[in-house]
């Protein structure tokens, strides 16, 4: 490769390390052209496929401020760079890998922090961005009918409380209005009888 040629190819890698929020590297070999579209296909919007030099690798990192490990940098390398849900991106390696051997993820980086081959398979048995917000919203909206059922319950119990109370002064209404007005009666009777005392 010509040095114009390494430069521009080493620029493209540094931006990729630094714009991408994981890198997985792999070894390919073995692996068709035909089976490396596939991969790329599979990884759809999550991530690129890029196949590099180790050398270039390396010196792409150090600019970005990546240092990788020269254990990652054995054999024939491509890297993963991941630009959506990095879940989504290294389920789609394994799985990949799974059905297409020669694959094998060699290790990588999420947000800075280095992950090894362990780790990334761990990262793809978890469930994806879209699975949790689901969740998260679902439990959300189980809380807050709850929050309403207990808000709305008072309110119901004492639109009943009210009900029988209205009921039970309707059916006591006809007593109490008879006492209501048997008690200014009495008294104009004994304001009469008073009235007739002093005049006899």
């Amino acid at each position: 490769m010509a040095r114009p040629d390494k430069a521009a190819a080493v620029a493209e890698l540094a931006e990729n390390f630094r714009e991408s929020g994981g890198v997985v590297l792999t070894e390919y070999r073995g692996l068709t052209v035909k089976q490396l579209q596939e991969l790329r296909r599979s990884l759809g919007e999550t991530a690129s496929y890029a196949v590099a030099k180790n050398t270039l690798t390396k010196i792409a990192a150090k600019e970005a401020g990546v240092e990788i490990d020269d254990a990652l940098l054995t054999g024939p390398t491509a890297i993963a760079f991941i630009s959506g849900d990095p879940v989504e991106a290294a389920k789609g390696l394994r799985d990949f890998a799974k059905a297409n051997t020669p694959l094998v993820i060699k290790g990588g980086f999420l947000d800075g922090k280095q992950l090894s081959a362990d780790e990334i398979k761990k990262l793809a048995d978890l469930e994806s961005r879209e699975v949790l917000l689901a969740k998260l919203a679902g439990a959300m909206k189980g809380s807050l009918q709850n929050a309403v059922s207990l808000f709305n319950a008072p309110l119901a119990q004492t639109a009943r409380l009210a009900a029988a109370l209205e009921a039970k002064l309707a059916e006591e209404g006809p007593a109490d209005t008879a006492a209501a007005t048997d008690t200014p009666a009495t008294e104009d009777a004994a304001e009469a009888t008073e009235d007739a005392t002093t005049e006899g």
